[in-house]
């Protein structure tokens, strides 16, 4: 196939490409910038008049709940929620059933994804065997089959003995560790965040302690073992602050954060809204600013989704007892795009921060559209206004706080190597 996309306003920052600008496609690879080459001939045109386009978005951390919770979710229902989404890469966190501590499971993953054809899949390993925090897995044999890094996801290995020999055992293989700060200790099985939300809801509440004391320990090690680390969700201020310090220091971490964090707070719990039951909880509003602040100079890298897709029932018993999470993918575009319209990021950091330095930090040759790289574009329309619904909703899982808002920014097209594999009708 030759795709012409004209008329559009390109946006590519790792190439320091802003401004209007037509892109020429042949097969699975960007060929031109600019000016068509000699004797090109398209077989499809896209008009992008008013649209944004932009390298695919790089999706950091997704659930697709397959294998192991298909009444949730499947591969091929979430990835088609990402497509249509503008994600053409996404990471699966290691949380699956079975675990990704085998080669088998990831080549099962693999497999499954290049069956359904909508979107690039990346894993990653556990950690340690069956998540358990006791022994370690077989980190260069997942590096072998596919995996682009190893996390514990909220396991906490509670030996730190184990914990630096898994940090060095991942840096002696050349992985970077994705690590979740959470003391499941000092959370003691709370819900929400510890404050006068929950105090007035009467529901046990998670200390900010939780994250910061799990942080301050983790930094320590990684000074010890010189491992790259990457840094998960984040939700408070202060483990904001000590993560910059650290990077400051010189040490070689990035960070993240989900992107209803930038949004929502604790007061959004309202009367025991489960739709807003999330880990790492729902902090206070000084807790999102600093996050929003952080985001803008750069503190925290990356806005990801956090996506969880639950099946109806997950989400309607009493709020203690729902399962934490949200179906997320559909609304990480327009809800990043708020903040461009709050003037906290320009449209161009909004997208290093969606896709150049996500793929930067999993090491894949994505989010650019230097000639040559691989056609994985999303376009945009910036300033479509729509309403999130059930009805209309792409995921399998319904459950986002975020129904009934109007949301602004919507996917018109996305091209996975080349092919359209989402088109707004």
């Amino acid at each position: 196939m030759y795709i012409e996309i004209i008329n559009g306003h390109l946006i590519d920052p790792r190439n320091q490409v802003d401004g209007p600008t037509n892109v020429y496609i042949q097969d699975e690879q960007v060929i031109a910038i600019g000016k068509a080459p000699a004797g090109f001939k398209a077989d499809r045109t896209i008009d992008a008049s008013g649209n944004i386009v932009c390298p695919g978005l790089v999706d950091l951390s997704a659930r697709l709940r397959e294998p192991g919770q298909e009444h949730k979710g499947t591969i091929a229902s979430e990835t088609r929620a990402a497509a249509a989404s503008g994600i053409t890469s996404l990471c699966i966190p290691p949380d699956t059933n079975p675990v990704i501590d085998t080669p088998a499971v990831v080549e099962l993953i693999h497999r499954r994804n290049l069956d359904a054809g909508n979107c690039h899949a990346y894993t990653l390993g556990a950690l340690t065997k069956g998540l358990d925090g006791e022994h370690l897995s077989e980190m260069a044999h997942l590096k072998d089959a596919g995996c682009v890094g190893v996390s514990n996801i909220i396991n906490c290995i509670n030996n730190p003995q184990v914990l630096r020999r898994a940090l060095e055992y991942a840096a002696s293989v050349d992985l970077t560790v994705f690590f979740y700060p959470l003391d499941n200790g000092l959370a003691n099985g709370g819900i929400a965040h510890e404050g006068a939300v929950a105090t007035r809801l009467g529901i046990p509440g998670i200390p900010e302690a939780a994250e910061t004391h799990a942080v301050a320990n983790f930094l320590m090690l990684v000074e010890q073992t010189g491992a790259r680390v990457h840094f998960c969700r984040l939700s408070t201020a202060r483990a904001v602050q000590m993560i910059g310090r650290s990077k400051f220091e010189g040490h070689d971490i990035t960070a993240d954060v989900a992107a209803h964090q930038l949004h929502l707070t604790e007061m959004d719990l309202g009367f025991f809204n489960s739709q807003c039951n999330v880990r790492p909880p729902l902090r206070t509003q000084r807790d999102r600013d600093e996050l929003r602040a952080a985001v803008a100079d750069n503190r925290i890298e990356v806005i990801c989704s956090d996506h969880q897709p639950h099946d109806i029932d997950a989400k309607l018993a009493p709020f203690g007892d729902t399962e934490p999470g949200m179906s997320a993918l559909e609304t990480l575009l327009p809800l990043s795009l708020r903040l461009v319209s709050e003037k906290k990021l320009s449209m161009s950091n909004m997208i290093e921060h969606l896709s150049t330095t996500p793929a930067e930090i999993l090491n894949i040759d994505a989010g650019h559209l230097s000639v040559g790289a691989i056609a994985d574009i999303c376009i945009f329309d910036p300033n479509a206004h729509w309403v999130l619904s059930s009805e209309t909703m792409i995921s399998r899982g319904k459950n986002s706080p975020f129904l009934d808002w109007e949301l602004q920014g919507r996917v018109t097209h996305t091209l996975l190597a080349g092919n359209l594999v989402h088109e707004l009708k």
